[in-house]
């Protein structure tokens, strides 16, 4: 059966009704995924399906050291060919602060590749001298640096004030985006409650108290929380630890192309409105 070479395409406004979808590379609404361990085969295909639509991929935890290393460099190098950095786990790199591995772990990051690291205290406790320290160094390593703030534990919620404090600081030493924790699961943990649902009165205060908005990064693992903060902080909001499933059906909720987003779109005034 031969197949036919398309000349046409989808008109353009159709693609994106919204009209605000920037190409890559983003610094609105960028896309953060999380690979939980895909093999080489799926990411490839969510690379040739999804790719444009992906500005970070991370993988999970401490989930980097397992991949036999020839799979691992062949994910990474296939995903920067995407225009995608690509970044471990901060989990990985808490567990080399607490095991003393510190170096060993940039060593390893760098010969594999990756081209960003994550910061984070989800399980330990950092120092600040020491979190100033690690993003620093990323950065004069070449790395782009995304840091997290919150802690993985079940019901553990924002300290605002701190949080503000900390991205400022975060902000000052170089780092990129300030992520804020939801895990993997999305319950429990930071903006969400033990449902899933977003506390809408703690999100209105980070709203007020922190500045730079366009610098933070809310991981939303979840389709309805992904509705919400698009609703609240628009289309151009950073969402992170989305699912590899999830990659389109977040890109059409920013453009305006599913219905729980639908009045994004701009839409022409024609007889239909009348």
């Amino acid at each position: 059966m031969q197949t036919t070479t398309l000349t046409s395409t989808w008109p353009q406004t159709l693609c994106d009704p919204s009209g605000r979808r920037q190409a890559k590379p983003r610094n609105k609404g960028c896309t953060m995924v999380i690979d939980k361990g895909i093999g080489q085969h799926a990411f490839a295909d969510m690379l040739s399906t999804s790719g444009e639509y992906i500005d970070i991929v991370k993988f999970g935890f401490g989930t980097s050291t397992l991949y036999p290393l020839p799979v691992i460099q062949s994910k990474i190098a296939l995903a920067i060919k995407h225009g995608i950095t690509v970044i471990p786990g901060g989990t990985l790199l808490e567990a080399a602060v607490r095991l003393d591995l510190i170096p060993g772990f940039f060593r390893q990051v760098l010969e594999l590749g990756f081209t960003g690291i994550e910061v984070s205290d989800g399980t330990i406790n950092l120092s600040r001298t020491l979190r100033n320290d690690l993003i620093r160094d990323a950065k004069s390593m070449g790395l782009t640096v995304y840091t997290e703030y919150g802690k993985k534990l079940f019901g553990s919620r924002i300290d605002v004030t701190d949080f503000a404090r900390t991205a400022e600081q975060d902000w000052a030493c170089g780092a990129e985006l300030v992520t804020v924790e939801a895990r993997e699961s999305g319950k429990g943990v930071g903006l969400f409650d033990e449902h899933g649902e977003c506390r809408e009165g703690d999100l209105s205060h980070i709203l007020r108290v922190v500045p730079n908005l366009d610098r933070l990064m809310w991981e939303a693992p979840l389709k309805e929380q992904q509705v919400s903060l698009i609703k609240s902080l628009g289309p151009d909001v950073h969402l992170g630890n989305i699912p590899v499933n999830d990659i389109i059906t977040l890109e059409t909720m920013r453009r305006g192309l599913r219905s729980d987003t639908f009045e994004l779109q701009q839409v022409p005034y024609s007889e239909y409105m009348i």
